[in-house]
């Protein structure tokens, strides 16, 4: 082959098929690419017994021929062994309520959570013919666009030769993703099923899920012991001013999460002598009242015998109007609940003390942002209805910025946090049971251990002057482990705890108290006593405009 004098051989252009190949390798790929961004851009769902998913096709080297599940407990892993590689599935997982029926079941296992044979069969058919419509489009509009592109910059239509190139590289697109996912994705071919997370611990720990209401019973002496301890310390170290009489004790929970721990918090009834338990929220996981009635929630709160107060926090609903958990406690006898319905707040008196609140507007799935922006309007709301009451001695929500800045009530309480804290004359309360039985289903640092967060309740009193006379605040561990362990016992003077140093409606001026601090106002002087009992009145909320207006 001859060439031109002083031409070197690597300066000669390459053969027109060269450029094809590569043209249409180039092709190939951009069509891959665009299936991959339709099924990201329009994801397919499917479904199976426990979970609920939405799919979509990734590239990512680390995701071939894997199904990458993350979940709110846990990461699901399936590695296939097919004879190509796939492209990875991610999969946006939901776990199905219905989940926390099987996880209450006797000695629950991986198994029991595992997907079978046909789920996965139906599941994986489902998702191919979703999946491969998505990426047969979303690659057909990227060959589409290239050969669009390549007319107006031939600047004419392009030719049959052109339309055949970019027909085939498309369905060769399509035909090699298909045949590899299609020959991957088998139920025979899953080579591994792995789990992380509280999923991955259940495996492991299967058998603690069993009888936690006959761990809370069989906690029940190491707590008389904790509660009488507690009581010495008292009569011995408290100030002369917290042996007054007592008008209220009231115990304060949050955070209940499923579990059922009702033993313990009976014994506590029982032993405290506690007139009502005031429940700040969170009382589920999931929202949905099966939960509850799978592990005898309402009959664990119905066996209390004391008024159980109770104000819906986010994960007690499962949309913005579910109200399915309120009605279900409605028919409990002994509760009562602070906002019952969107019209109506319940103001309860015990002893003389004037407890009121309101329901956390947020929900379990909510978008989880701006969160103390969202109860604004339900902190307005309540604020607005009770405007020309007499101020409430207690008023309590779910999360901190529910409560946040009420100016009309000597106390105020919020749970959420899991943790118990203490700022002015806001009560944080700590988690009843530690989150719960999920939130001990986490890895410990060995992988061998569970780990929880304490347990916590507020014991609050109030005197005959309807101040509060003390907070004994009470954390313990392990319930659910079968071997709890005593944490910490911290009892706060009530005078030390500041309350709003501001004039009521009338102009009264805030009384100093012996520590300094100020107590919240009162129009007249008021005496509470435990022989008042307890009784309930029904506050009807203002209407939005009339709120306005007001404000």
């Amino acid at each position: 082959m001859s060439t031109q004098p002083g031409r070197s051989w690597w300066r000669r252009r390459p053969p027109r098929w060269a450029g094809v190949i590569l043209g249409a390798l180039a092709l190939v790929l951009a069509c891959v690419g665009g299936g991959v961004a339709a099924t990201t851009l329009f994801p397919s769902t499917v479904e199976t017994i426990n979970y609920r998913a939405q799919l979509r096709l990734s590239v990512n080297p680390e995701d071939v021929s894997s199904l990458h599940a993350p979940t709110i407990f846990g990461d699901i892993n399936l590695d296939f062994n097919g004879p190509v590689m796939a492209p990875g599935v991610l999969a946006g997982v939901q776990v199905k309520p219905s989940i926390t029926e099987l996880l209450a079941q006797p000695k629950v296992s991986i198994k029991a959570l595992q997907p079978g044979p046909l789920e996965l069969s139906n599941a994986a058919r489902d998702a191919v013919v979703s999946m491969g419509g998505r990426f047969a489009v979303g690659s057909l509009f990227v060959a589409a666009l290239v050969v669009g592109g390549y007319a107006v910059w031939r600047r004419r239509r392009p030719s049959v030769r052109v339309l055949g190139v970019a027909g085939t590289c498309w369905v060769v697109a399509c035909g090699l993703t298909g045949i590899s996912i299609w020959q991957t994705y088998q139920p025979d071919r899953l080579d591994a099923f792995r789990t992380t997370g509280i999923l991955g611990a259940v495996q492991r720990n299967a058998d603690l899920l069993n009888g936690v209401e006959t761990r809370a019973q069989q906690t029940t002496p190491y707590l008389k012991n904790l509660l009488a301890l507690s009581a010495a310390l008292q009569d011995k170290y408290t100030p002369q001013s917290l042996n007054e009489p007592v008008a209220a004790r009231i115990l304060l929970v949050s955070d209940i999460h499923g579990g059922q721990q009702y033993p313990l918090m009976k014994t506590i009834v029982k032993e405290e002598n506690i007139d009502a338990v005031v429940d700040l929220g969170d009382l589920l996981n999931f929202g949905t009242v099966s939960e509850g009635d799978t592990v005898g929630l309402f009959k664990g709160i119905a066996s209390l015998g004391v008024p159980y107060v109770f104000v819906r926090g986010n994960h007690d609903a499962q949309s913005a109007g579910d109200t399915t958990l309120l009605e279900r406690l409605a028919k409990v006898p002994n509760v009562v609940l602070l906002q019952p319905d969107e019209n109506t707040y319940t103001e309860l008196t015990v002893g003389g003390v004037r407890i009121a609140g309101f329901n956390d507007p947020r929900w379990f799935g909510d978008d989880n942002r701006n969160n103390a922006a969202k109860q604004v309007p339900a902190r307005d709301a309540f604020e607005a209805a009770f405007a020309d009451r007499p101020q409430p001695d207690l008023v309590v929500s779910h999360e901190p910025g529910a409560v946040k800045d009420i100016e009309r009530a000597d106390l105020l309480a919020h749970g959420h946090m899991h943790t118990d804290s203490l700022d002015g004359n806001v009560i944080g309360v700590g988690t009843f049971t530690g989150g719960g039985p999920f939130s001990h289903f986490l890895e410990g640092t060995g992988g061998e251990e569970l780990t929880g967060q304490p347990s916590a309740f507020d014991i609050a009193v109030f005197g005959q002057d309807c101040q509060l006379t003390s907070l004994t605040r009470y954390q313990f561990r392990n319930v659910i482990e079968g071997r709890p362990a005593y944490d910490d016992v911290t009892l706060v003077n009530g005078s030390r705890i500041e309350r709003p140093a501001k004039p009521d409606s009338a102009g009264a001026t805030p009384t100093p108290t012996a520590s300094g601090s100020t107590a919240a106002p009162q129009s007249a002087p008021r005496a509470c006593s435990s022989l008042s009992g307890t009784s309930r009145e029904q506050v009807p909320a203002v209407p939005s405009d009339a709120a306005q207006g007001t404000g």
